[in-house]
């Protein structure tokens, strides 16, 4: 049976071993929508290739490039943040929300709000506007399968008809490309260096993210907000090699993990074909050539991102919005050159200090602590390059 699919960030990491499966499994899926956030030709060639109904450039001054790309194809098309959110409210069964960042919040909260099945692997939007989304999508019958390899790992093992026998969820990290230095080592590391991942294969964002651990810390808020068990129920291991994607303990010791090489088109496939599963070309694990599995604590001094997520996380309320915000915001200004990798985290926990945390009870409040933690996180890069 054909399922209808739109992908929301289409030309990034997930979007694109997305799509890699939709053209490996031919008549499996029809392809309503796609987006992307600039990068019109991508966008263009993957709407051409997939036989897209409709194409959304998130840069409103890009509207006329891709209506031009588009031309004589046939595919409708949109620009600027609101055609993001046109393109979620098409009408299509399965909906992969892959836009990086709080960008993603509003098509997803789209989606949410028409009961689509959705695979999110924008983190963010239940970093930012977990208890919002969670509330809709249960007011409105929506269904969300994780596709972080961690989330997705967790799914796949939880008793989600009896959550009280879980002990303990285990989220696993590989430590990043930074696993073993010192922050003396850190300081002057490029974004090229913090981006050499060694197990996984990633956007710059989403690189760097791991090499802080920050990425780890979005998803322990994530967790909380996708898992029924209370936050002193989650804990981070480094695992090195990646192998294993997270645990549950449950409540008479017995530890359940998801296992698999780290291939995104493995959680992603899982999202697309739910509840069935349906065969990826990723390799297979070898055991024998495995050998070693090795873990170790994570080290909070080293690596403060993390340690901040946990305090905001037990903060609840507007405190993850105002992380994540001024991570974005930090990271963004690494990229640039704007400010150092050790200025990542000086900079979030600055902007967490001078802001205070409160209730949000509805997108556009999630969507205006977003805004305000920008402008005090901008105004410490500011501050630092002086």
């Amino acid at each position: 049976m054909t399922r209808s699919l739109t992908i929301l960030g289409a030309t990034g990491s997930v979007g694109s071993q997305t799509l890699d499966l939709v053209a490996r499994n031919p008549g499996r899926w029809r392809v309503e929508a796609i987006t992307a956030g600039s990068d019109v030709a991508a966008l263009a060639s993957a709407a051409r290739a997939c036989g897209a109904r409709f194409a959304a450039i998130a840069d409103a001054r890009l509207g006329e490039a891709l209506k031009a790309a588009l031309a004589g194809s046939g595919i409708d098309s949109g620009a600027g943040p609101s055609a993001l959110v046109d393109a979620a409210a098409r009408d299509a069964e399965i909906v992969i929300t892959a836009i990086v960042g709080a960008a993603g919040l509003p098509p997803t909260m789209a989606a949410v709000q028409r009961g689509a099945q959705i695979g999110i692997a924008n983190k963010e939007t239940l970093v930012c506007a977990g208890p919002v989304v969670m509330a809709a999508a249960k007011a409105h019958g929506a269904t969300l399968l994780p596709v972080d390899s961690e989330h997705n790992a967790i799914f796949q093992v939880f008793p989600h008809d009896d959550p009280a026998q879980v002990e303990q969820i285990i989220l696993t990290a590989s430590g990043g490309p930074f696993r073993t230095r010192s922050r003396a080592e850190m300081r002057g590391v490029s974004v090229a260096d913090a981006c050499k991942h060694p197990v996984w294969s990633m956007g710059a964002k989403i690189s760097i993210d791991s090499a802080t651990l920050m990425n780890k810390g979005l998803e322990l808020i994530e967790a909380a907000q996708l898992f029924p068990v209370p936050v002193d129920r989650l804990d981070v291991i480094i695992h090195p090699q990646s192998v294993i994607h997270s645990m549950v303990e449950y409540n008479d010791g017995s530890v359940l993990a998801q296992l698999g090489s780290p291939d995104m088109r493995i959680p992603i496939a899982y999202a697309m074909g739910w509840p069935e599963r349906i065969a990826t070309p990723a390799a297979r694990l070898n055991f024998a050539s495995v050998a070693n599995l090795s873990f170790e604590a994570p080290d909070l001094e080293r690596f403060p991102c993390l340690a901040l997520a946990w305090d905001a996380m037990r903060a609840g309320g507007s405190a993850p919005c105002i992380l994540n915000a001024a991570n974005e915001i930090a990271v963004a200004a690494f990229i640039a050159g704007q400010a150092g990798f050790l200025d990542i985290d000086a900079i979030v926990a600055e902007t967490l200090a001078m802001m205070n945390a409160g209730p949000v009870a509805t997108l556009d409040e999630v969507l205006a602590v977003d805004a305000a933690a920008r402008e005090v996180a901008r105004a410490q890069v500011r501050k630092r390059a002086a």
